[in-house]
């Protein structure tokens, strides 16, 4: 079952068919420079079928991130898993215009904790270009500290840990 979450200003709500215009844009476009972007169309669609698919498969994947007064989707926040992810993954994505807000914030704050208190997960990690100095801030006001012994794929990623039970 995918979980809709809610927090004083958004809905973290599982992805619909009409959420694939704007994340394929945000995908092909230079904001997905530090997820390894931008992709084409293909890659896109996989990504975004698997950010769906990681819920069946196991237990967490990804949910978007809606204002809840306008409804407007302004990006995606999710849990990742698999054979792409050494360990639990936390990642966010805000659309153009959606920055500054607190949004990501908001959001992965509200998803961390789910994966700590109704998924059980005893940690996550984030893994972050170190170019990226948003996510890096971001990582490190939710909590995360790095972790230079943690696995990843990327070996120029950083890796931030939430927590360890």
């Amino acid at each position: 079952m995918i979980p809709t979450l809610t927090t004083s200003r958004l809905i973290l709500r599982p992805l619909r068919a009409q959420d694939w215009p704007a994340y394929r844009d945000f995908l092909a476009s230079e904001r997905a420079r530090y997820m390894g972007g931008p992709f084409a169309l293909k890659m896109a669609w996989g990504m975004f079928c698997s950010d769906h698919a990681l819920w069946d498969f196991h237990g967490c994947g990804a949910l978007m991130i809606e204002e809840r007064e306008s409804g407007l989707c302004v990006g995606q926040v999710g849990i990742n898993a698999g054979p792409l992810f050494p360990e639990w993954e936390l990642g966010w994505l805000l659309y153009s215009g959606a920055e500054g807000k607190g949004y990501a914030f908001e959001a992965a704050s509200a998803l961390r904790d789910w994966a700590r208190e109704d998924r059980r997960l005893s940690t996550l990690v984030s893994y972050v270009d170190p170019q990226n100095e948003r996510s890096r801030r971001l990582a490190e006001r939710l909590g995360a500290t790095l972790d230079d012994e943690a696995p990843r794929l990327d070996p120029v990623d950083l890796v931030y840990r939430y927590f360890r039970l």
